[in-house]
């Protein structure tokens, strides 16, 4: 295989860019077994009253993840954050106005492999969201066992990261004042498995439980889909029926979460290696939808709403996909 190798002339800003790419992606795929190893090092060597302290603090802070996060403002307009959303680059776009009074449910569209979108956008600063929303607070919601990982959790949480239990979304749609955005990757772990270029199949049609959550605290939805969220890398072939498949579906049936074999360019070279590639990222925000609130909603109410966000999600992908490389012909595929 011939290796691409990156010129030695790219300018500064374009090195940098990369660099706090690479610490994100590190971040996502090895910080978390860091943190863990240092938390065991540190309980066998000399310091090990440090890990108990923390396991006192730990039983005390337990249900923040759940209750609002523990977000720093300090933490999410770290420079870093302003050449992560350089490097794809990634913008937000929005088509509606949201009220301040209000809480909403933000839909998220594709998963991708690692969420590059709704991280840039809802976890730091420099996308333009206090901007475009003023007075609404996004919440982006993740799987409860990354909370689970000593030390790991506090630094996802200062970026505004909390659970994505049922407990944390009704916390987060229950402010009275209004101003709080749930944000939910409705796909999951099940939708990065055929996160590749050109993929427009989202897992969605068996996903009800943000419908149900949105109309027992009426909660507008409104559905976002981020043009280029699967461009960023590529997989190993893994088609339904595989082997391959067959054991991530396990290790997702098994401990909530599955990675896919995905692979992108390098850091000094553009063959091979963990880095996303550099393709611009748009997320539209859409329109809300109205929900009425309704504390016990029927099994055909959570349908007809479904059914109604399915429509709004497909109108906005349609009224978009030219503006953003995607040809006419294309379409949503709902699994």
């Amino acid at each position: 295989m011939k290796v691409e190798f990156a010129p030695l002339g790219i300018p500064w800003r374009r090195r940098v860019q990369t660099a706090a790419v690479s610490q994100w992606v590190f971040s996502f795929l090895a910080l978390a077994q860091c943190c863990c190893g240092i938390f065991i090092l540190l309980l066998l060597g000399d310091y090990w009253f440090v890990p108990v302290f923390y396991v006192l603090w730990l039983y005390l802070d337990w249900d923040t993840p759940e209750t609002g996060g523990r977000r720093s403002q300090w933490v999410r307009s770290w420079t870093v954050w302003k050449y992560f959303k350089e490097y794809f680059p990634i913008k937000l776009i929005k088509t509606s106005d949201l009220d301040p009074s209000k809480n909403y449910l933000f839909g998220f569209h594709p998963h991708g492999v690692l969420v590059a979108g709704a991280f840039g956008n809802f976890c730091t600063e420099y996308t333009g969201f206090k901007g475009l929303f003023p007075r609404m607070t996004p919440f982006l919601h993740i799987l409860p066992f990354w909370f689970k990982c000593p030390l790991f959790r506090e630094y996802i949480l200062c970026a505004g990261l909390v659970s994505a239990s049922k407990k944390s979304v009704s916390h987060v749609l229950s402010h009275k004042k209004g101003g709080n955005i749930a944000v939910i990757v409705i796909g999951g772990a099940r939708e990065s498995l055929d996160a590749r270029p050109g993929s427009l199949t989202l897992n969605i049609l068996r996903k009800k439980g943000f419908i149900e959550i949105a109309l027992k605290h009426g909660a507008e939805l409104v559905p976002v889909f981020s043009f280029g969220e699967n461009e960023l890398f590529k997989q190993i072939a893994n088609p339904k029926g595989s082997r391959l498949r067959a054991l991530q579906e396990r290790l997702r049936n098994l401990v909530g979460f599955t990675l896919p074999l995905f692979h992108g360019r390098g850091i000094f070279q553009y063959s091979f290696g963990l880095m996303p590639y550099r393709k611009p990222i748009n997320t539209v925000v859409g329109e809300p939808i109205t929900v009425k609130q309704n504390p016990n909603p029927s099994p055909e109410e959570i349908d007809q709403l479904h059914e109604k966000y399915l429509q709004e999600l497909k109108k906005l992908f349609d009224k978009n996909k030219g503006k953003y490389g995607i040809p006419e012909h294309e379409s949503l595929a709902f699994d």
